[in-house]
C-alpha cells in the first residue's frame, strides 16, 4: 500500500514539475514580440528570439507582431482647393517599433492601432488634398502625394509605438457624376496649350529658316565673288605667261601662226568645206609655196 501510494505520489510531483516547466517556458520567434505580464501589468519585452522564462500562474505571455502590417483604409469623399470632390482610396503599411507603449497605450490590441491610424491618414489625406488643385492632386500620383501626407503626419504615431512606413493610394478618382465633364474641360486645356506650343514652334522655325535663308545667300555670295577674283587673277596670270612666252617678234609670228592653223584646222571639220583666206594670210603662204 505504500509503494502504490508512493508511486502514485511521485509520478503526480513529476507531472506537476513537467506541467511548471511547460507554464514558465516562452518561446519567442523571429516575427514577434513576446510581452510578460504580471497580474496585468508588463514586466518585461522579449524582442529576441529564442527561449525565455515566466513565472507560471503569476505572469503570462502576450504576443504581438513584429512583422510589416497592411491596413486598408475604406474610400472616402475628400474635397481639393479648388473645391472639386474625389474618391480616395488608400492603404498603409506599418509596424510595431516599441512594444511596451503599444501595450501601454493601446493594450496591445491591433484593432485599437488600426483605428488610430484610420483617424491619423484620413486626417492627413484630407488636410494634403485639401491644399492642393484638382490638377496637382492628378499630377502628384508618382509619388509626391504620398510624400506630403506621410510629411503631414509626422512622427504622430510614435506616442503609441507605431511606425508608418508609407501611405500609398490605389485609387485616386473622379466621382462618377462629374467625371466627364472633368475630362471634357481637362482635353480642352491641353488642346489649348498644345496649340500654343505648336504656333511657338512653328514661329521659331520660321525665324531659324529665315536665319539660315540669310546665312546661305551670303555664303553663295562670297563664294561668288571668290571665284570672280580667282579667275580674274587666273586670267592675268594666264596674259602674262603668254606675254612672256611672246615677247618678241619671231615667237609673236609663231604664236600667231599657230592660231591661224588651229582656225583653220577647226573650219575644215566635215564634208565638202571650203577655206577662203587672204592674200597676206601666213596659211596661205605656206599653201602657196612663199
Amino acid at each position: 500500500m505504500k509503494r502504490t501510494f508512493g508511486k502514485v505520489a511521485g509520478t503526480a510531483a513529476a507531472l506537476a514539475a513537467v506541467i511548471f516547466l511547460a507554464g514558465s517556458v516562452v518561446i519567442t520567434h523571429e516575427n514577434e514580440y513576446k510581452l510578460i505580464r504580471e497580474f496585468g501589468r508588463v514586466n518585461k519585452v522579449v524582442t529576441e528570439a529564442g527561449i525565455s522564462f515566466k513565472v507560471p500562474f503569476i505572469q503570462t505571455a502576450d504576443t504581438l507582431p513584429r512583422e510589416i502590417l497592411l491596413y486598408d483604409l475604406a474610400a472616402s469623399d475628400v474635397i481639393t482647393m479648388d473645391k472639386k470632390t474625389m474618391m480616395s482610396d488608400s492603404y498603409v503599411l506599418w509596424k510595431i517599433s516599441d512594444p511596451l507603449k503599444f501595450a501601454q497605450t493601446l493594450n496591445s490590441s491591433i484593432p485599437n492601432a488600426e483605428r488610430r491610424i484610420d483617424t491619423v491618414v484620413y486626417n492627413s489625406v484630407k488636410n494634403v488634398i485639401s491644399s492642393m488643385s484638382q490638377n496637382d492632386v492628378i499630377s502628384g500620383r508618382d509619388g509626391e502625394l504620398s510624400t506630403a501626407i506621410m510629411d503631414n503626419i509626422g512622427g504622430g504615431m510614435e506616442q503609441y509605438g507605431i511606425q508608418l512606413l508609407s501611405v500609398e493610394t490605389k485609387k485616386l478618382d473622379l466621382p462618377a457624376d462629374n467625371k466627364e465633364a472633368v475630362y471634357e474641360r481637362m482635353i480642352s486645356e491641353r488642346d489649348k496649350i498644345a496649340a500654343t506650343y505648336t504656333a511657338e514652334g512653328q514661329a521659331e522655325a520660321r525665324v531659324i529658316q529665315n536665319t539660315t535663308d540669310k546665312e546661305i545667300a551670303i555664303s553663295i555670295s562670297d563664294a561668288q565673288a571668290k571665284a570672280a577674283q580667282i579667275t580674274a587673277e587666273g586670267e592675268a596670270e594666264y596674259m602674262r605667261i603668254l606675254a612672256e612666252a611672246y615677247n618678241t617678234p619671231e615667237r609673236a609670228q609663231f604664236y600667231a601662226f599657230t592660231r591661224a592653223l588651229t582656225s583653220a584646222k577647226a573650219s575644215l571639220k566635215g564634208e565638202n568645206n571650203t577655206l577662203i583666206l587672204p592674200g597676206d594670210s601666213p596659211i596661205a603662204d605656206i599653201f602657196m609655196g612663199r
